[in-house]
């Protein structure tokens, strides 16, 4: 069984890079079929997808180069927008260009269609995948989790600490593990990504009252300013003037209390700052959540995430 992976995350290894060194090992890919990716360098007037093979250029027709491009449900945009990006592809045979050159005949199609049937149209809410950053809109992430094949991280299921827009997370091309939330006929599924940063418990004991730590500013209110210590752990500190969302701030940990899930905070200095801050590192990495409970349980407070597979598996 083909193992499937975001976009991206195949071109630069060994075996992908084997299978370019001659026509043999082209044919071989071929005979095998082999999942494998290249660079879209040109998509043409016809909206055939020109990639980069090393001592050749293959080609993947406009009709291969999606899943629901031959049958209007896609949008042209999804080829177009592969222009200078990895993109996944079987060989399905070779021809020839005017000059006698030869020319891989590829399709993205094929390998999106098995990626739907064979992997996304099994996963179960609750399961814990790779995904790959494509675009960040104002409501949320839009994430590869196979092949192309896009799904969405609403912006409240990024992190429990709030952001103003999902840049404030991820960038593009980023990798990262989601939590799949549901799944809908037709294989679209939806997606979380705060159950994998950790409970309140589990952030809460990387700091300790008395430490003078780095956070930053995600919202600024009348009864004080919320200071972001990690993506799933913000304290408050009180109300100061001249913060602005966004800032990088040095704030004293006065206390942390499990049964109000607070961490009380004294603001030290605010700063505008263009630090790139590490990706969240995260507590949950592979397998599948059933329950995730993000509150001690000495508080009364209950926030908590429950994954059901409607099928009962």
């Amino acid at each position: 069984m083909f193992h499937f992976k975001p976009e991206g995350m195949l071109l630069d290894t060994a075996a992908n890079r084997q299978s370019f060194k001659s026509l043999a090992t082209l044919q071989e890919a071929q005979l095998t079929g082999k999942i494998l990716e290249s660079r879209a360098v040109v998509c043409d007037s016809e909206h055939n997808l020109i990639v980069d093979m090393g001592s050749y250029r293959g080609i993947i027709p406009r009709e291969e180069g999606a899943l629901g491009i031959a049958e209007g449900t896609t949008r042209d945009i999804a080829i177009i927008s592969r222009v200078n990006k990895p993109v996944c592809y079987r060989i399905t045979g070779f021809s020839r260009s005017e000059n006698g050159a030869v020319v891989p005949r590829l399709s993205r199609r094929q390998v999106q269609q098995d990626c739907l049937e064979q992997y996304i149209s099994r996963l179960v809410p609750g399961d814990v995948i790779d995904g790959r950053v494509t675009h960040l809109e104002s409501f949320g992430c839009f994430v590869d989790i196979g092949c192309g094949l896009p799904s969405l991280i609403p912006i409240d299921a990024i992190s429990i600490s709030r952001i103003s827009h999902p840049r404030d997370r991820f960038r593009p091309s980023q990798e990262i593990k989601a939590v799949v939330r549901a799944v809908e006929p037709g294989g679209r599924v939806s997606l979380s990504h705060k159950e994998l940063l950790g409970t309140w418990e589990e952030n809460a004991a990387l700091f300790h009252a008395g430490e003078t730590v780095a956070g930053v500013v995600r919202s600024v209110e009348d009864y004080g300013v919320f200071v972001e210590l990690t993506p799933n752990l913000a304290g408050l500190a009180e109300p100061r003037e001249g913060i602005a969302v966004g800032q990088h701030a040095s704030v004293y940990i006065k206390s942390l209390i499990p049964e109000k899930m607070k961490a009380k905070l004294i603001i030290v200095d605010a700063f505008d700052a263009s630090y790139h801050t590490a990706p969240s590192p995260y507590f949950i990495s592979e397998g599948h959540i059933s329950r995730w409970r993000y509150s001690p349980a000495c508080s009364d407070r209950v926030i908590e995430s429950v994954f059901s597979d409607p099928a009962g598996t």
